[in-house]
């Protein structure tokens, strides 16, 4: 899926160790024949390629991550919308660049972009596309969803201690021998932003963070972020960060993307509209960092650690 992958395990043994990493990395190899953009032989790629207005079966796997980045497109009016990879390559592309994309090109991406030009259809697990030349990104979702799968793999194994990180994505099992929970960290401002605790101790659950910090472009003084507004086909240019936590990285992968699309006030709504999902906004200005907490990262602020959500 174009990044890394880190997995931690406690186990009885080195033997048993081995084949819970085999177990983990078979299932996210499994995933990215599935789900990647990055390579052309992918489930994904090839149902873009030949279900242009006709109906195709798919895969367990591709179509859970297709109906859940759906519903959450038509939650949220289409601020998550994984049709934008004709926009996003252009992104990538600007990225080597150095220059913004040209509107005419934008245009024409966004010509073969839309939610509503993607249709899966629950009964029969099929997946149909509206027009020739679309494609499907699921960046924003599908690694949230390898790393929770890659914790199932473990479990299967016996291992119940564990943690998967792929890129900003987290998954993790029960709390490590001897401590309450994972350790996740929350902070990376100098000083640190005030009321917001340094980290949480989680445990059975899935933490996604999407911002512009680690991945952007700086262009003629302004910095665009890898996410991009379905909207405008630009990528985002307010310096915000949003981390999630929710029971599976289904859930949290996709809504810290659309939140930082939504911004704060729809965001948060959004949020709030969830149960056992929970939200931290950090949006940095020329005045200074400001932390905007839904209320259940509140309640977690307080107590420093959730219980298993599973």
């Amino acid at each position: 899926m174009g990044t890394l992958v880190r997995v931690t395990v406690y186990t009885r043994d080195e033997r048993a160790a081995g084949a819970a990493f085999r177990a983990a990395f078979d299932r996210i190899s499994e995933l990215d024949r599935i789900l990647s953009d990055y390579r052309a032989d992918s489930e994904m790629n090839e149902v873009t390629r030949v279900a242009v207005g006709r109906a195709v079966p798919v895969s367990r796997d591709l179509f859970t991550v297709l109906a859940a980045s759906q519903n959450l497109a038509e939650a949220t009016g289409g601020a998550f919308d994984i049709t934008q990879g004709p926009v996003i390559r252009l992104w990538r592309e600007a990225r080597k660049t150095g220059r913004v994309p040209e509107t005419a090109a934008l245009q024409d991406a966004g010509r073969r972009s839309g939610f509503r030009k993607l249709h899966v259809n629950e009964r029969h697990r099929t997946v149909t596309l509206d027009s020739p030349g679309m494609a499907l990104d699921v960046g924003a979702i599908g690694k949230g969803y390898a790393a929770s799968e890659a914790i199932d793999a473990l479990r299967r194994q016996g291992v119940r201690s564990a943690l998967v990180a792929i890129s900003g994505d987290l998954a993790f099992g029960e709390a490590p021998p001897g401590q309450r929970g994972w350790r996740i960290r929350l902070q990376s401002d100098d000083p640190p932003i005030a009321g917001v605790p340094d980290v949480l101790d989680l445990t059975n659950a899935a933490v996604s963070t999407a911002g512009s910090r680690e991945q952007h472009i700086d262009i003629d003084g302004r910095r665009y972020s890898h996410i991009i507004d379905p909207r405008s086909g630009l990528g985002l240019t307010d310096d915000i960060t949003v981390t999630v936590v929710a029971p599976r990285g289904l859930d949290a992968d996709g809504l810290d993307t659309a939140v930082s699309v939504l911004g704060v006030e729809r965001g948060l709504a959004l949020i709030e509209s969830r149960p056992n999902v929970a939200a931290l906004i950090i949006r940095r200005t020329s005045t200074g960092p400001t932390a905007i907490q839904s209320s259940r990262f509140a309640e977690l602020a307080r107590t420093l650690t959730m219980p298993s959500m599973f």
